[in-house]
């Protein structure tokens, strides 16, 4: 391999400005997710802030529609990635590997591990919205549709795959949303203190 040839470095060696550039501002981006992690109502209320800002946006231009319809759809995909399992549920119901222990339900906790965790969840419905918004700024994407067909085609849309899912999870019986960890209660003894 010569000189120069990797990503990144200039003739003589040493990375380039640009790359160090991009790279640094990489660094940045991930140093402010980092940040924001714990903080899960702050994001998505800046989500919906934004989407919000967007709305307004498409109704104040009268277009976009096509835009906006092909974000709500991104956004259903990653709600249904976000209620689904990991390891599909259906996929693990063959019965020609023999029996497997526990033989009942209740005997292991199986905590629910979603495909797609909240964290990225967020991540990937934020910058649709801002791609979204971008898009808005070029008249290449304003692409004339009557809007009303597209609001049946996505209500129609997530009626089906939201009843698909339920059933889903009826069939399986898994709950995508706990509230914390469950707590155990041992048996009381009434006024009996503990001494050692």
């Amino acid at each position: 391999m010569s000189e120069g040839d990797s990503i990144g470095e200039s003739v003589h060696g040493k990375s380039s400005v640009v790359y160090r550039f991009f790279s640094r501002l990489g660094q940045i981006y991930q140093s402010w997710l980092d940040k924001s992690t714990p903080y899960t109502a702050v994001r998505w209320a800046m989500t919906l802030v934004l989407s919000f800002i967007y709305m307004i946006r498409v109704y104040i231009l009268q277009g976009w529609y096509i835009v906006t319809y092909a974000l709500g759809i991104y956004h259903l995909n990653l709600f249904i990635a976000f209620l689904s399992p990991k390891v599909d549920p259906s996929l693990m119901d063959d019965s020609d590997e023999g029996p497997a222990l526990p033989t009942k339900q209740n005997e292991e906790f199986r905590p629910f591990i979603r495909r797609l965790p909240e964290f990225k969840f967020w991540h990937a419905a934020t910058k649709g919205v801002v791609i979204a918004m971008g898009c808005t700024f070029f008249e290449a994407f304003n692409v004339p549709v009557f809007w009303p067909i597209l609001v049946m085609y996505f209500i129609m849309l997530f009626c089906i795959t939201m009843k698909r899912q339920i059933k889903h999870m009826i069939k399986y019986r898994y709950i995508p949303f706990t509230h914390g960890k469950r707590k155990y209660k041992g048996k009381e003894e009434a006024g009996k203190p503990f001494s050692s």
